[in-house]
C-alpha cells in the first residue's frame, strides 16, 4: 500500500459519483445476494484465531478465514458504541448523521427518520429485514429498529453494562442507582417482553439471538434477506451459558469468545444447511477495540496501540473476515484501508439498489471484496473523529494524528472480576506513523516526510469544513440533525 497523491473528491462529487455508478451483478445463482452482518461488541484485533487470538480456540471462525477473506486494516468511524453502529447502518461518518458517543437509557436522541438505513436500502428491492442483538441507537419507539427498515427486532436497545449493576454505582442504595442507571429491558418487535433483565437473563443472549438467526434464514431461505446480528458480548458485564462456562480453559473472556464463535457456526451452517453459500455475503466484524480497564474481563487490540475509546488503531481497527463461496476468493487477505461506512454502497452495489439521496461518506469496496487484480482502497483517505475532535487521517499506509489527549493505562493492568481500573490521561503532540513498519504507532516519522504531512493536513482541513472539528474550533457545513424527541 502506498500513499496516492491525487486530489480527492469533495464529499457532493463522490456522492454524485455513487450514484452514477452501474450495479454490480447479482450472486452466481441468479438470485439477489443475501447480505448477514456479525457484529461483535468490544471485540479486541487479536481476539479470534484468524487474527492471532491465543489460549483457546475459534474453529468456526478459523474456517471463515480459510473459506473467505480477511480484511486487515477494516475500520469503524468511532471506537464507542452508538458512534459506531451509527456508521454502519447509514453510510456515514457518525458526526454527519448527528450521533456520537453512547446513547444511554432514555435518551433524547437517536438516529433520524430522515437518514437511510441498510436495511431501507435492502428494502428497495423487496429483502427481508431483521436484527437480532444490541441496536444502540436511541431508545425510544420511533428510534427501534422496526422503524428503521427491519421487519423484526429483538434484543436490547443499548450495553448490557447500562442497568443498575454497573460498577459505578454497585456501592449505592438501589433506589439511588436507578436514579443513574434504570432496569435493562429486553425488546421484541416494539414491545418490551422483559422489563428487568437479570443476570441469568443475560447468559442466555448470544444463544436467544442465535436461535432468532438461524430460524429467520429457515424461513427465509426462498427471498433475499439482510440478518444484522449485533451480539451484546463481549462487552462488559460478561455473560456466556451454560453450554460453554469452564469449557474455553482461559477465564470467562475465553468463554464467551467460544460461545461467540459458536453462534457464527450455527449462523453459517443454517446458509449451508439450505444451499445458499453461494448467494450470501457474511460479514464479520466489531464496534470498537477492548475495553482495556477491565483487564481479564477485555480482550486484546495485539500488536495495536490502545484500545476502546481511543483513535489509535488499538481502538478502532477491527478483525474482519467476509464470506462468499464462489466470489469472495478463499484463503485470501486485504490490506486496502476500508471502513464500516463501505459497507452500505457495497451492498447497494451488490443489489442494484437506489444510494441515499444525500451525501454520504462510503464507497463500494467490491472489488476489494472479490479480490479483483489491482484493487485499491477508493478512499484516499479516512479520518477518525473522536466524539467531535478530528485526532487522526490515514492516507494510504500513513497515519497522522493531530495533538490531542487520550485515555490510556500507561502499561499498568486491567481490573480483575469485571471492575474496571480507573484510565490516565495522556496527549500525543503531531505525529505521523508508518502503519506498514510499525502498527504499533510507536515511532513518529514526521520529520522525515514532511511532504506527506503536509497532504494530510490538506485533505484534514477539507473534511473540517464538511464535518467541523472540535479541536480547531469549527462547524461542518455537512453536518446534520440526529432525531429528536
Amino acid at each position: 500500500m502506498h500513499a496516492r497523491f491525487r486530489r480527492p473528491l469533495p464529499p457532493i462529487a463522490a456522492f454524485a459519483l455513487a450514484l452514477a455508478a452501474p450495479p454490480l451483478p447479482a450472486a452466481p445463482g441468479g438470485r439477489l445476494p443475501n447480505v448477514v452482518i456479525l457484529f461483535i461488541d468490544d471485540m479486541g484485533y487479536a481476539d479470534i484465531g484468524p487474527f492471532g487470538a491465543k489460549g483457546y480456540a475459534t474453529p468456526n471462525l478459523d474456517r471463515l478465514a480459510r473459506e473467505g477473506r480477511r480484511f486487515t486494516d477494516f475500520y469503524v468511524t468511532q471506537a464507542v458504541c452508538s458512534a459506531s453502529r451509527a456508521g454502519l447502518m447509514t453510510g456515514c461518518y457518525n458526526n454527519r448523521v448527528g450521533i456520537q458517543g453512547a446513547l444511554g437509557p432514555r435518551s433524547k436522541i437517536g438516529i433520524s427518520p430522515e437518514e437511510i438505513t441498510l436495511a431501507e436500502i435492502c428494502k428497495q428491492k423487496g429483502y427481508a429485514t431483521a436484527c437480532f442483538g444490541k441496536w444502540h441507537l436511541g431508545d425510544a419507539p420511533t428510534f427501534l429498529p422496526m422503524q428503521h427498515g427491519f421487519d423484526d427486532y429483538f434484543g436490547l436497545p443499548y450495553s448490557n453494562d447500562m442497568w443498575p449493576y454497573h460498577p459505578a454505582v454497585l456501592k449505592l442504595p438501589m433506589e439511588e442507582r436507578l436514579k443513574r442507571w434504570p432496569h435493562l429491558p429486553l425488546i421484541r418487535g416494539n414491545e418490551v417482553i422483559n422489563p428487568q433483565m437479570t443476570s441469568k437473563d443475560q447468559e442466555q443472549l448470544t444463544t436467544q439471538y442465535t436461535e432468532r438467526a438461524v430460524a429467520f434464514i429457515e424461513k427465509n431461505k426462498d427471498r433475499p434477506f439482510f440478518l444484522y446480528v449485533p451480539h451484546s458480548m463481549v462487552h462488559v458485564p460478561l455473560h456466556v451459558s451454560d453450554k460453554f462456562k469452564g469449557k474455553s480453559g482461559a477465564g470467562l473472556f475465553g468463554d464467551v469468545v467460544l460461545e461467540v464463535d459458536w453462534s457464527v457456526g450455527e449462523i453459517v451452517g443454517a446458509i449451508r444447511k439450505h444451499g445458499l453459500e453461494k448467494d450470501t455475503l457474511v460479514l464479520f466484524t466489531a464496534d470498537n477495540g477492548p475495553w482495556l480497564s477491565y483487564g481479564d474481563h477485555a480482550g486484546s487490540a495485539a500488536p495495536l496501540r490502545e484500545g476502546k475509546g481511543t483513535m489509535f488503531d488499538g481502538g478502532c481497527r477491527e478483525p474482519a473476515i467476509a464470506w462468499w463461496p464462489g466470489t469472495v476468493p478463499a484463503g485470501t487477505s486485504c490490506a486496502e484501508p476500508v471502513m464500516t461506512i463501505d459497507v452500505l454502497p457495497t451492498v447497494a452495489a451488490m443489489i442494484g439498489a437506489k444510494l441515499p439521496d444525500r451525501p454520504i461518506d462510503g464507497l463500494d469496496i467490491g472489488p476489494l471484496l472479490r479480490g479483483e487484480p489491482g484493487a485499491r482502497s477508493p478512499h484516499e483517505a479516512l479520518f477518525f473523529y473522536y466524539g467531535a475532535e478530528l485526532h487522526a487521517v490515514r492516507m494510504g499506509k500513513w497515519k497522522l494524528h493531530f495533538p490531542h489527549a487520550y485515555r490510556t493505562l500507561n502499561g499498568r493492568k486491567g481490573g480483575t472480576g469485571g471492575m474496571p481500573v480507573e484510565y490516565d490521561t495522556a496527549r500525543i503532540g503531531l505525529s505521523l506513523f508508518d502503519l506498514e513498519a510499525d502498527a504499533a504507532e510507536t515511532t513518529d516519522v514526521k520529520e522525515q516526510h514532511p511532504e506527506v504531512v503536509k497532504r494530510i493536513q490538506g485533505l484534514a482541513d477539507a473534511m473540517r469544513k464538511e464535518l467541523g472539528d472540535a479541536l480547531t474550533k469549527q462547524k461542518g457545513a455537512g453536518v446534520r440533525e440526529p432525531g429528536r424527541l
